[in-house]
């Protein structure tokens, strides 16, 4: 809405003498600001000033009549209206600076204070916290109620007529000056300014295309989202603009043409704008004088016209205006100042210069927003509500008689100053252990750390130490192999968190055999949103789901389908070597659901513990089981990467996924009316719900887990939802039931409060109290011999009674479990969905079986382990079929592993269902059908193919041809196995390593760097072409980079941007599958310094297709020696001068290794022991330190023939 200071430059500031020349009567019903000529020729309609509100209101419904009228402050003009956007209230600011809001369509007053002392109220926005109040060169922030939340001041000179919010914390201010103002709500500060021409902006809108702008010149321009400059400019008049608005593709301006000597006269053509074309379309004339209007788009996309004398039109922007469509506010003679329409679309609002509100509305049952928070009202005065004390009554409490406070006399509450001064605590003594061991040097006293208490911290109250455990938060090294007592500590060993401890050379001493001890994979836990390790195991060990994406192979670039593929290859190959999930995680990071929904975690959240792991799992397991459901709903089987050119991700094909996990379910919305919709869909996983308790009822009661995944299925739910025949927010009874059963059943907890874990807790009691009364009935069994305790249940438990184990095993185990071992499901048109429990020693009659029943094995439970210690951690029992273990053990047979990142342990089956929810709270379950396999092709055929060696485009938009660094290989040139390849790789770092200094000066390692590929370098290694590279590819990355390590790596800033790069770009994947597949062909690769290469490439290649030259010179427990220095002694090349070049490093491998071979074979190993030694002599004489090219003969290395003549000139 906009202000006609615009309209003359000496407005601004009207003087007193104006109103002497307007009649008598007449001052409070024109706004001091107007200008008299504008009213000339305006005649009021005698009759229409005695028309008065009648008491009660009738309207018609579907046309605006009005339905309120209140006077604000009478005689001070209404300058700003708004409807509140979060609740349904009004609010009017006036010419004095006073606001007032107005509740519902009853206008009841809600609140009224002073925002201005002087200067008038221009515009109103309202937040979700408060309401903002824009004056001529302030902008103020009140909470509904009219407590300040901020004062801002513009600067000095600043005419402010309007604002917008752009986002939730984010808003523009124009006026009339040279300047837009950007606004931030969080710091309360301006973030920047953008130039305008003179004379300013007066009235701001925007779309999601553009910013538009109404200059009191009378043009509209329209800028850019992000800059702010100016795309378009419409010429709407030639005086002044009044107002405009924008919906859909059209814009509509009302505004004063000039007439010359007489000044400006409103102009009765609304100026209608096609933004499509950017054109203008016919204008529109109207049948009053617009100085308002706006679009209420309901069924149609209406024009609301509104004139200063109170007439208000409505008519079509591309049609023609009716002189019917014409409705008269009643004003009582006064002009009409402000306006605003409400979001729903249902309710007008005017502000006359009288100081009255007029509330307009097509329906009596009138609401401002959709969706209206609830209002808050002040609490009633109670001083006059207080009972009469009866100063005769016993019992009266002496506390209710008010007392007068005297002066002379001390109180009760008073303290002596002795007991009131800050005294400092004395410090505890050093521990003696501490003392005895201490080693001064200087006046430093040094001192191992006894392991007594936490680092860093030191109890004053000596508590006892079982109810102390949970008060610890420190992160220790490595928590696993430390020699707690048992009662000390609530959480296994085997279920804390477990961490890596890095030494100088890294991984390579770390023991991850003491903590996994099968041939299984564990993964690493150290890169970021590493939490879902166990659920990535979860998946490998659903052998459909490990065979589905090992044979999918897609065209997208970052496709967790394809990644799970590559990850689930590594573990395959794995022979109880830790794997890292850093590509999928990599790509996981990029996909914008998952950054939405909340499960990219930022790593201080990881390390401090601050994640809701369990909450968090669980949304993962949606996103996850929904994402590879999308990505694989394409054709089965292998597919060429570079194969065909439409993809079928699109397509409602059927998926493994879905077939594995889906159900279709039937929704039913029943409302009250009678009204029945019924929708169907497929739901890939289920979710707990839980009885609610009742208040009254302090004893949760007793429930089966049958019956309450039963209810959790089939689920019964009273909420709100629109009813088609009734055409609003009904209350809707929502039922849900299942047309088929799945063949794995995935059960998300949402055990997430204290609530849930409390029904878990009494649930199970209830579930042991019955296994030892049924064990108590029963005759007693013949004794197995005792098996082993496990580890959890030796935490201060009495086991052992004088005759040995006396309680039956199977009894005890029970305890803290209520979720059965095997389900009975089954699905009737009769009987609709059962579920029971079903006992392990039995099988289905062929009877049952014929009626569709099926048998549910638990196969994974994920908990969330609660530690507070290290923050908890989320692992995963899982059983690992027989498949698995013929492959990895060549045993046919089923077991239970716990899976804790690269912990793996085996377990009894009873405690991957035990849930002591004082440390352990159930996330996940799945349950699979009894040989559910048999339906599933689980072939694995390589996608991988020949194709990916050959040709491709750069990313990068200048590499030219003339620039290549490599020649790929042709058909005829396909390596074979055991071909030689030459290779290098180049990285970057995205995050610096995290150390720590102890207290004697030495470093240790909390979290290393983490590394990404940056280029890849392949040469041929036999044949004509013999050293020339065929694959030299640079990664685009999208992350951050910390650093290039150009002096290492070659690479410089700008290499790996495809806007700048002049090298061949490709994409991690691309270059990925090239690896991958010279690794299936078998080619055995040469290079210096290979694990820690493929490790960050995050590929894993077999021992006898890799030959390290770092290894080929190497003595046992001696340094290992750098390329650069094994180039010069041996080949007498000065390699990697200023940074290093992958290429010349590839070639350099490859003749180290021919002249491995032509040592070995001409002395043998003695021979090559004898050069070894005069290798490292060497080394220690010059310091590892390649001399200058130009030193002396005896700096000289031992001259060696060139091994590839031809390669030189290259």
């Amino acid at each position: 809405m906009m202000n006609f200071e615009g309209l003359d430059a000496g407005m601004g500031e009207y003087s007193p003498s104006l109103h002497a020349t307007l009649e008598t009567g007449m001052e409070t019903s024109i706004d001091p600001r107007l200008n008299p000529n504008l009213l000339q020729g305006v005649e009021l309609d005698p009759e229409g000033l005695a028309v008065t509100v009648p008491e009660s209101v009738h309207l018609l419904e579907g046309m605006f009549s009005e339905l309120h009228s209140v006077a604000a402050e009478v005689g001070i003009p209404v300058t700003a209206m708004h409807f509140d956007l979060q609740e349904e209230m009004l609010w009017m600011g006036n010419h004095r600076g006073h606001v007032t809001s107005f509740f519902g369509p009853t206008m009841a007053r809600h609140s009224s204070f002073q925002v201005h002392s002087a200067d008038d109220i221009r515009h109103i926005q309202s937040l979700e916290t408060g309401v903002l109040f824009l004056s001529k060169n302030n902008l103020k922030c009140y909470t509904r109620g009219g407590l300040i939340m901020f004062d801002c001041p513009m600067e000095e000179g600043a005419d402010m007529h309007s604002l917008l919010m752009t986002d939730n914390n984010t808003l523009l201010m124009g006026g009339l000056q040279n300047c837009v103002v950007e606004f931030d709500l969080n710091t309360v500060q301006e973030s920047q300014k953008f130039q305008v021409e003179v004379p300013g902006v007066a009235i701001i809108r925007h779309t999601n295309r553009f910013f538009f702008c109404g200059h009191t010149s009378g043009k509209v321009t329209l800028r850019d989202l992000r800059t702010f400059k100016m795309e378009h400019e419409f010429d709407a008049f030639s005086g002044s603009l009044s107002d405009f608005d924008v919906h859909g593709n059209l814009l509509a301006a009302c505004g004063f043409s000039s007439r010359g000597l007489n000044g400006l006269a409103c102009d009765r053509f609304l100026m209608v704008y096609d933004l499509r074309m950017m054109r203008a379309v016919t204008p529109l004339q109207v049948h009053v004088d617009p100085l308002f209007l706006r679009f209420i788009p309901t069924y149609t996309s209406r024009l609301a016209i509104i004139s200063q004398t109170g007439q208000c039109q409505f008519c079509e922007p591309t049609g023609l205006a009716n002189v019917a469509d014409i409705f008269h506010v009643n004003t009582v003679g006064q002009l009409l100042m402000s306006f605003d329409v409400s979001s729903s679309k249902q309710a007008l609002a005017f502000g006359d210069s009288g100081g009255c509100v007029h509330l307009w509305s097509d329906s009596p049952e009138v609401s401002f927003n959709d969706y209206s928070r609830e209002t808050e009202f002040p609490l009633p005065c109670l001083v006059d509500s207080l009972p009469q004390l009866d100063w005769s009554h016993d019992l009266l409490p002496l506390s209710l008689i008010p007392m007068p406070l005297t002066s002379t006399e001390p109180l009760l509450s008073d303290w002596p100053a002795s007991l009131a001064t800050p005294s400092p605590r004395r410090a505890p003594p050093v521990d003696p252990e501490i003392l005895r061991a201490m080693k001064t040097v200087g006046f430093i006293g040094y001192a191992p750390n006894p392991r007594t208490r936490p680092r860093n911290q030191v109890p004053y109250k000596i508590k006892e130490v079982e109810l102390d455990y949970d008060n610890y938060n420190q992160v220790p090294e490595s928590p696993i192999g430390r020699d707690e007592e048992a009662h000390l500590y609530m959480v296994a060993k085997k279920y804390r968190k477990v961490t890596i401890k890095y030494s100088k050379l890294g991984l390579e001493d770390f023991d991850f055999k003491h903590y996994n001890k099968t041939l299984f994979a564990g993964l690493e836990p150290h890169i970021p949103n590493a939490y879902c390790n166990c659920m990535i195991q979860v998946l490998y060990f659903l052998e459909p789901i490990r065979c589905l994406v090992q044979n999918h192979l897609c065209q997208k670039e970052f496709c967790l389908a394809c990644e799970l593929g590559f990850l689930f290859h590594m573990l395959d190959l794995s022979r109880g070597d830790p794997c890292q999930a850093s590509n999928f995680l990599r790509a996981f990071r990029t996909i914008p659901e998952a950054s939405a929904l909340g499960l990219i975690l930022a790593d201080s959240d990881e390390q401090t513990g601050k994640a809701r792991l369990g909450r968090l799992i669980q949304s993962w397991n949606r996103f996850i089981l929904t994402q590879l459901h999308q990505e694989t709903q394409e054709q089965e089987g292998p597919q060429a990467y570079r194969g065909t050119s439409s993809s079928a991700l699109g397509s409602s094909g059927e998926s493994v996924i879905g077939r594995l996990f889906g159900c279709e379910v039937e929704n039913s919305s029943l409302c009250r009316c009678g009204k029945e919709t019924v929708r169907s869909s497929l739901t890939l996983l289920f979710t707990m719900h839980y009885p609610e308790q009742s208040s009254h009822d302090k004893m949760i009661k007793e429930y089966d887990f049958a019956e309450i995944l039963k209810k959790s299925i089939c689920l019964e739910q009273s909420t709100q939802a629109w009813c088609e025949n009734c055409e609003k927010y009904q209350p809707t009874l929502q039922t849900r039931n299942i047309r088929c059963l799945p063949d794995v059943l995935v059960i998300n907890c949402e055990a997430n409060s204290t609530k849930e874990a409390e029904f878990w807790r009494v649930q199970a009691e209830y579930a042991f109290n019955k296994a030892i009364q049924k064990e108590a009935t029963e005759p007693p069994k013949p004794k197995d011999p005792p098996p082993v305790p496990t580890e959890w249940c030796l935490d201060g438990e009495e086991l052992c009674g004088e005759e040995g184990f006396t309680f039956d095993t199977k009894a005890e185990d029970l305890r803290h479990v209520w979720i059965p071992l095997i389900l009975k499901m089954s699905l009737s048109k009769s009987q609709g969905l059962e579920v029971s429990a079903w006992p392990e020693t039995e099988e289905l009659s062929p009877a049952e079986e014929a009626e569709g029943a099926s048998l549910y094995d638990l196969v994974v439970t994920v908990p969330h382990i609660l530690d507070a210690r290290t923050g908890g951690n989320l692992v995963a029992h899982i059983k690992v079929g027989e498949t698995y273990h013929q492959r990895k053990e060549g045993v046919t047979h089923q077991q239970w592993y716990l899976f804790n990142d690269f912990l793996i342990e085996p377990i009894d089956k009873t405690e991957a269902a035990q849930f002591d929810v004082s440390w352990k709270v159930p996330a996940i379950l799945y349950y699979a059908k009894r040989n559910y396999h048999s339906k599933y092709d689980l072939r694995i055929k390589n996608p991988i193919e020949a194709s990916v060696l050959l040709t491709e485009a750069s990313l990068a938009r200048k590499q030219r041809k003339s620039h290549a660094t490599f020649i790929p290989l042709m058909v005829s040139e396909m390596p074979q196995a055991g071909d030689l390849v030459g290779l290098d790789a180049e990285f970057v770092t995205l995050n610096q390593e995290e150390a720590e200094l102890r207290s004697d000066g030495t470093k240790s390692t909390i979290k290393p760097s983490q590394m990404s590929v940056a280029r890849i370098t392949c040469v041929r290694g036999q044949g004509p072409n013999e050293g020339v590279p065929f694959i030299d590819d640079y990664i685009s990355t999208q992350e951050q980079v910390v650093d290039y390590l150009t002096q290492y790596s070659g690479i410089k800033p700008g290499d790996l941007d495809a806007k700048i790069s002049s090298k061949h770009l490709t994409t991690l994947k691309s270059t990925y599958l090239k690896l991958r597949f010279l690794i299936d062909t078998g080619v055995r690769f040469v290079g210096h310094g290979l694990q820690k290469d493929f490790r960050v490439i995050n590929l894993l290649v077999l021992k006898d297709q890799v030959i390290d030259t770092v290894y080929l010179f190497h003595m046992p427990r001696k340094r290992m020696i750098s390329l650069r220095f094994l180039a010069w002694y041996f080949l007498d090349l000065n390699i990697q001068g200023e940074t290093h070049d992958s290429i010349e490093d590839a070639r350099t491998a490859l003749q180290l290794y021919r002249k491995f071979l032509e040592l070995s074979r001409g002395g043998g190993a003695d021979e090559m022991r004898k050069v070894l030694k005069g290798l490292y002599e060497k080394g220690r004489k010059l310091d590892w330190k390649v001399p200058d090219s130009d030193a002396g003969d005896g700096q000289g290395s031992p001259k060696s023939s060139a091994v590839f003549p031809s390669v030189m000139g290259l």
